[in-house]
């Protein structure tokens, strides 16, 4: 249960102004609410569980401590990618809205958006010192309702909050996953 809890939060928190969330909001202008949900969760239940599969497998060749610094390091690493923050390039913009089957070509996108993104990285750590099932279920739901909020809220908070200050909070929320990484490695 604490691999769940702790995957969903880290996850939600890693999307938070990620460039998934901006292919959902694309997506969700040309396609129904729930066929881009469903799209996006197949997608990230896939990624996920081979990003669980890798993690545990490093996990097992690597000592705790030494687990928990590069932990905290990738943390740091994900808070600064968050700060800089991500954009659809207008292919991919292009492609999210030309594709005829909605569900297919939200999951492809989806898929490849998040190979060697940071959800996936993040979802590789987590599972290298908790359980692969809780790591796998909770990134994958932190993920698909991260990218739900942006889908619902898109439209009302785009105009109302500004982006700059989402990345700034998720950044500092990374900073802080990393702080205690760190201290849990030193107290180790």
């Amino acid at each position: 249960m604490d691999a769940l809890i702790l995957s969903f939060v880290v996850i939600f928190v890693a999307e938070l102004g990620d460039k998934s969330q901006l292919m959902a909001m694309t997506f969700a202008t040309r396609f129904r609410f729930w066929t881009v949900l469903a799209g996006i969760s197949a997608a990230t239940a896939v990624v996920h569980l081979v990003s669980v599969a890798v993690g545990a497998l490093v996990g097992v060749a690597l000592p705790a401590k030494l687990i928990s610094v590069l932990a905290a390091a990738a943390f740091i690493g994900f808070g600064l990618w968050t700060l800089r923050g991500d954009k659809l390039s207008e292919d991919e913009e292009g492609k999210a809205r030309s594709q005829r089957s909605a569900f297919f070509a939200v999951a492809i996108a989806f898929f490849l958006a998040e190979l060697g993104d940071k959800t996936m990285l993040a979802t590789i750590v987590l599972a290298t010192d908790n359980g692969w099932f809780g790591t796998w279920l909770g990134s994958t739901l932190g993920m698909v309702a991260a990218d739900a909020l942006a889908i619902a809220a898109g439209a009302v908070l785009g105009k109302k909050v500004p982006e700059k200050i989402i990345r700034t909070g998720a950044a500092v929320l990374f900073f802080l996953f990393a702080a205690w990484l760190l201290l849990e490695a030193i107290l180790a």
